[in-house]
């Protein structure tokens, strides 16, 4: 009875391992720097409204839920599926970019009706922090897109090895090196 031969594992150099430790810091400090540089100019947006806001926070969870529920509604007549075959980078910004559009779009209706509801006209329901200024709205546009960005990584993850081999890997314990090879 013949055995079966494993693979040798390669052995990596100093040089190569130092290599990919470097490109891992880079890729996570750019992603940290453009996080943390987009909440600085939230926080100075914020800091520039004289009072607080506590009406946000309550629309911040229905917000939260109806945009999970637009989320679900959208998966379930496939939106954004055009690059689910391409390699993940695709679907995940194609998806970032759709619903960053999606979000925007319906905070400005949501405020709109507010705004008419509590008797202002249209225009004047508009977010202040969009008050019709571009850079206001890219701004937001960008801080949403960069957000949305983990969380539509995971999915696809998700999506591409399966909840069960996903599941096991953020909750089972693995004996062995603890890194993914």
């Amino acid at each position: 009875m013949a055995k079966e031969s494993l693979p040798i594992p390669r052995q990596v150099n100093l040089k190569e391992r130092a290599s990919e430790e470097f490109k891992r810091f880079v890729v996570i400090f750019i992603y940290l720097w453009i996080v943390f540089g987009l909440l600085s100019l939230h926080k100075s947006l914020v800091l520039s409204q004289h009072h607080l806001d506590y009406e946000e926070h309550t629309f911040a969870f229905i917000n939260a839920f109806v945009f999970a529920k637009v989320l679900l509604t959208a998966e379930y007549f496939q939106l954004g599926t055009r690059f689910s075959d391409k390699p993940l980078i695709f679907p995940i910004l194609h998806k970032c970019f759709l619903f960053t559009v999606v979000l925007i779009s319906f905070h400005i209706v949501e405020s709109a009706v507010v705004g008419v509801w509590h008797g202002r006209t249209i225009a004047d329901s508009i977010p202040p922090m969009f008050g019709w200024n571009p850079k206001g709205l890219l701004v937001v546009g960008v801080m949403c897109f960069i957000l949305l960005i983990p969380f539509f990584a995971f999915r696809e993850i998700t999506r591409v090895i399966g909840h069960r081999k996903m599941r096991a890997l953020l909750f089972e314990r693995r004996n062995g090196d603890s890194r993914l090879t």
